[in-house]
């Protein structure tokens, strides 16, 4: 699954490739790019993708919303949620804020736009490296790399001034805050029985989107208030706390809930 969630970052590096080598391009075509391409997959996918066979074999109605707070998932379904909203928070605050922030310290469009780059490569980087330490590690262990490295990649963010600086922290807020989401990804559908774990899965995505939409609106907010980069980059300390006590719990919790899902 971290494999697959690569193509995310990936993506986003090519698309701000383009802005960092200057490409004369009409913006739009990154957009068009983006949509046709998806849709020329779906055939394939529908095609070569296969149905869980648990699921598949399973003939029945779809579960409630409410049996995610059976006794069984509830506590589970609640800390997905608070992971999925402030690590979301965290990441599409620097996506869509971050370059703009840079040319305010003074950097050029172009750097910025490097530094984004970077974000992405990091991104990518960590979704494949902290997905394989995740079986590895030590709950306290993981969680605190993770969010340890996010708080640490965030204020270099906002003090780092030199290029090069610049690149190492927007590679590190990219491997910690995008790589710590794709573990969330891998982590969610292990604590849900194949009945409820599409819903369990969307319903904490959907939970992260507010998180998503948040990010943006506290950055947009605190600069307003004349905070600058750090005011904004100190906003989202409370929140990185609360996810990463609220992952150390879930991979604490990991191995007995997994003893109550199908494989």
């Amino acid at each position: 699954m971290s494999l697959m969630y690569c193509g995310v970052p990936i993506g986003a590096a090519l698309a701000a490739t383009l802005g960092f080598a200057g490409a004369n391009l009409a913006w739009q075509t990154v957009f068009w790019v983006g949509g046709v391409v998806p849709l020329i997959l779906v055939p394939l996918l529908m095609r070569w993708l296969p149905e869980s066979a648990v699921f598949a074999g399973e003939k029945q109605a779809a579960p409630p919303l409410r049996a995610l707070f059976a006794p069984a998932t509830a506590t589970a379904t609640l800390l997905l949620w608070l992971c999925y909203f402030f690590t979301l928070l965290v990441v599409y605050m620097l996506i869509n804020w971050l370059p703009l922030l840079l040319v305010e310290q003074g950097f050029l469009p172009s750097q910025a736009a490097g530094v984004m780059f970077a974000l992405q490569m990091g991104a990518a980087s960590g979704t494949l490296m902290l997905g394989a330490l995740m079986d590895k590690l030590r709950p306290m262990t993981m969680s605190l790399l993770i969010y340890s490295g996010m708080l640490a990649s965030l204020l270099a963010l906002g003090t780092v001034s030199s290029f090069s600086g610049m690149l190492l922290a927007g590679f590190g807020a990219g491997l910690f805050a995008t790589g710590g989401q794709s573990v969330l990804y891998a982590l969610a559908p292990l604590f849900y029985s194949t009945q409820i774990r599409a819903t369990g899965v969307g319903t904490a995505v959907a939970v992260g989107r507010l998180g998503a939409m948040s990010g943006p609106l506290l950055a947009g907010k605190m600069l307003a208030l004349g905070t600058g980069t750090v005011g904004v980059m100190v906003a989202s300390a409370p929140g990185i706390l609360v996810a990463g006590l609220a992952v150390f719990i879930l991979m604490s919790r990991k191995t007995r809930m997994q003893a109550c899902t199908d494989a």
